[in-house]
């Protein structure tokens, strides 16, 4: 809609063809999809691609319908295929590795506020955070990360205190135990953000271990998200540096 706004502004667009972009809100009916234009309005950030188990032909339909309306467009669980079939309409579409994300962004000049921290148990832990990383930064926010500081090493955290201090709000992304968020929360006032992720052996049970730990933490001031959602930690972390 803000898009819209400025299009007409500069005379890109007639009062009519608002009017009748306006008919879709607050969605757009592609069949297989239902396209809500309607959450910039209700939530400040537009509908996030979901690419997984989504054709390619798929995705590419829905980002082509959100460019239409919005500035910033962030599709997640992407693969590289995905992205070079939406790079050929997006030049300027971006693919993170890591954090398997695409983003298209089109208004750049978006002022980054706060701070939010990032901090991974270990190496593994990285793409989640990556996701996360990706999202915040999408939303406007300034965000700062901090790799491999795990419990099996506790020192490591300590060196970097005072950037848990310093934070509006933290961003733990742990597996194995998961027991990096509940040392976190103990350490500092700020309000943490624990996601848990899939890695670890057997016994982790692909997350739901870390999971549990986090959930059933002592320390106040922690929530959790759902297992490997760096996108879901991003968008609260988000909300709350807002």
């Amino acid at each position: 809609m803000k898009k819209l706004l400025e299009e007409y502004k500069s005379g890109k667009i007639t009062l009519e063809q608002i009017l009748e972009e306006l008919r879709f809100l607050p969605y757009k009916n592609l069949d297989f999809a239902k396209i809500d234009t309607h959450r910039s309005l209700r939530k400040g950030f537009p509908e996030t691609v979901f690419c997984q188990g989504k054709t390619k032909s798929q995705v590419v339909e829905i980002i082509d319908t959100l460019s239409k309306t919005e500035h910033n467009i962030l599709a997640t669980k992407a693969n590289k295929n995905i992205y070079h079939e939406v790079k050929k309409n997006h030049p300027n579409a971006k693919y993170n590795d890591l954090a398997r994300t695409i983003t298209i962004e089109q208004e750049t000049t978006i002022p980054k506020k706060g701070k939010i921290f990032v901090v991974t148990a270990g190496t593994s832990d990285i793409p989640v955070a990556e996701e996360a990383i990706v999202t915040a930064t999408l939303m406007g926010n300034s965000v700062e990360k901090h790799y491999d500081v795990g419990v099996a090493g506790v020192h490591r955290l300590l060196d970097i205190k005072d950037k848990l201090f310093q934070s509006n709000v933290i961003i733990v992304v742990a597996g194995m135990e998961g027991a990096l968020a509940s040392i976190v929360g103990g350490l500092t006032s700020k309000p943490v953000i624990a996601v848990p992720t899939s890695v670890g052996y057997g016994a982790s049970f692909k997350g739901i271990a870390p999971l549990l730990t986090m959930l059933n933490t002592c320390a106040e001031g922690v929530v959790v998200v759902n297992i490997d959602n760096g996108f879901g930690a991003g968008y609260f972390a988000s909300i709350i540096n807002r």
